[in-house]
């Protein structure tokens, strides 16, 4: 299998490159543009009301008025805004405790691993490889669906592990997996060249983005008989029930409720998928600094 060659020109082709480098800055520089053009239009609404507010005797009433009344479309840019931000500067935090070191994303399907994957990807400059399409590529099967219908599951999980020691030898790279490639040994030992990442999901919530895309690219659901969303669930609890200590291998854990709860949402599917990035990278700097404090304490005591 010639994956190792198509795989490095494929790297240097996407990302790793000053394209995507300006891509990153450009889209920050616009985004400090519109947060400081914001401040600006604030300052001078609060200076305009404050003149008027002298000439009525320092009645400071319409200042508290102007500087806190939002439109849902205002507050929205804030908070992306805002995110984004926080996102950029903890990339630059995580960065020199990565060392170049690849980011495996394991969870289950539907977690958002593409979504995530490519976010990280971007702000910190890496490449990003989805490991089920390029196991399609690799057999010349356009989707998992068909490779496990023409050949079988395991025909899939050997090509699976094929594509995951190719990536294991290479560096800068986030990766999202495939729902089931924790449950080969195999696999861990090459995803655990890098850092593995489990963005674990609420099981309704999955239930619930499954269902409303339909499970037709889900090989391991459509067979299913039943409503979208039962089936979906009663699979999904099972998959979790066999794969749950796989999972929880993961160097890091990004608990979707967690961060809801920490936000003051009831419901995950309010989370932005910048703002599960933004955790992964947190749960990614606790690991290694951790595990370079271990390293360290160890050498000095021998």
């Amino acid at each position: 299998m010639e994956m190792s060659v198509a795989l490095s020109s494929q790297s240097c082709s996407w990302t790793g490159s000053e394209k995507v480098r300006r891509r990153a800055d450009g889209l920050l520089r616009y985004q400090n543009s519109l947060l400081e053009k914001n401040r600006f239009q604030t300052l001078r609404l609060r200076d305009s009301w404050s003149s008027r507010a002298s000439i009525r005797s320092g009645n400071l009433k319409p200042i508290v008025a102007c500087c806190y009344k939002k439109s849902g479309v205002s507050e929205n840019l804030h908070n992306s805004v805002d995110e984004a931000l926080i996102l950029k500067r903890k990339s630059e935090d995580v960065l020199p405790y990565l060392n170049q070191r690849c980011i495996y994303l394991v969870g289950m399907m539907g977690s958002g691993k593409s979504t995530v994957g490519k976010i990280l990807s971007e702000v910190l400059g890496y490449s990003f490889f989805d490991s089920d399409k390029l196991v399609e590529q690799a057999v010349g099967i356009s989707s998992v669906a068909q490779i496990f219908k023409v050949h079988s599951e395991a025909f899939f999980r050997d090509n699976e592990s094929e594509v995951l020691r190719d990536l294991s030898s290479m560096h800068r790279l986030v990766v999202a997996t495939g729902g089931g490639a924790v449950i080969r040994p195999i696999n861990w030992k090459y995803m655990k060249q890098g850092i593995t990442v489990w963005l674990d999901v609420p099981l309704e919530a999955l239930a619930r983005r499954i269902a409303a895309v339909g499970t037709a690219s889900r090989p391991l659901l459509h067979q299913e008989s039943g409503d979208p969303y039962t089936k979906a669930f009663a699979k999904l609890t099972a998959l979790s029930e066999q794969r749950g200590d796989a999972y929880s291998n993961a160097d890091a854990k990004v608990s979707l409720e967690y961060i809801a709860a920490k936000q003051g949402h009831q419901d995950v599917s309010a989370l932005t998928p910048t703002a599960i990035a933004i955790e992964a990278l947190i749960k990614i700097e606790s690991f290694l600094t951790e595990r370079a404090v271990v390293r360290n304490s160890s050498y000095l005591q021998g």
